[in-house]
């Protein structure tokens, strides 16, 4: 595997590449790399002849610069990882690489982009179509590849690609979890051991919730995960929204939608944390 830190190296290598037919997979990171998204690149290997990883901490998709500066940086653990996962590239960039000068560009993909996280973190899905469209320039892949625990971002970017009509397929992929079910993220590194053991309830809570549902009303499988999550130590729901997987609107019934899927943000201690669940999947 081999470490690129510019966009003329990595076109150059790539250049090449796909002058022989081969097919370029792209997996873009924050780093902190986790088996959630070593499971990313091993779908890009699998799928592709050739796979790159981006691990770039992405400025403008912080709404809040503490955030950004707590936010993990482990560079050498993830080219070791990505190099276990069979990745061919790890394209590193510095902000100045990313950034020459301000992206004033505003993406707009209301009401996509309004709800959930667009509405508690103004300005931050502005950051991730700025910072994805500049990879998908970048790297032209013919595959991209995104975790579906960050569910709302990836209905953006379905919607950014058709808009923009990017020449690529866009695959989203499972969440992964723990053993004891919670979902595996870069932020979990910073919970303490007894937020770890808060946390759980989370996705105790989600699961639990899909068997209310089957038997239960959209607003009293809403009130059964609300109540669950306002009362568990340590917790601090910001929201949970059971909506429709493919416009992002509320469910108003089970039978208003044949993809319902419930998104949560819970706050453990100061570490924000997301999740969601599938209760109807056509």
């Amino acid at each position: 595997m081999k470490v690129i830190h510019t966009i003329k190296d990595l076109q150059a290598e790539l250049s090449v590449l796909k002058a022989q037919g081969k097919k370029v997979g792209l997996v873009p990171t924050m780093g902190a790399l986790h088996a959630g998204h070593a499971s990313l690149v091993k779908r890009s290997v699998n799928e592709n002849e050739v796979t790159v990883v981006s691990v770039f901490v992405n400025p403008t998709q912080f709404n809040d610069k503490n955030d950004l500066v707590k936010y993990p940086r482990t560079l050498d653990a993830d080219c070791k990882l990505l190099e276990a996962c069979g990745a061919t590239y790890t394209f590193a960039p510095s902000v100045e690489e990313m950034y020459p000068e301000p992206d004033t560009r505003q993406f707009s993909y209301a009401p996509l982009d309004t709800v959930m996280e667009g509405a508690f973190r103004p300005g931050h899905f502005n950051g991730v179509c700025q910072i994805v469209s500049k990879l998908f320039e970048a790297v032209k892949p013919h595959r991209a590849y995104f975790g579906e625990k960050d569910f709302q971002q990836l209905a953006i970017i379905h919607e950014m690609v058709r808009q923009m009509q990017f020449d690529l397929e866009i695959v989203g992929c499972p969440i992964v979890r723990e053993e004891d079910g919670l979902a595996l993220s870069s932020r979990n590194a910073r919970l303490s051991a007894e937020e770890r053991e808060n946390a759980l309830k989370i996705s105790q809570t989600l699961f639990k919730s899909r068997t209310f549902a089957a038997t239960h009303t959209v607003s009293e499988t809403q009130k059964f995960v609300e109540d669950a999550i306002v009362a568990a130590p340590g917790l601090r729901l910001e929201y949970f929204e059971i909506v429709d997987g493919n416009t992002l609107q509320k469910v108003g019934n089970w039978d208003q939608t044949s993809y319902a899927v419930g998104c949560i943000t819970v706050f453990c201690g100061d570490v924000r944390l997301i999740d969601n669940i599938k209760y109807k999947e056509s």
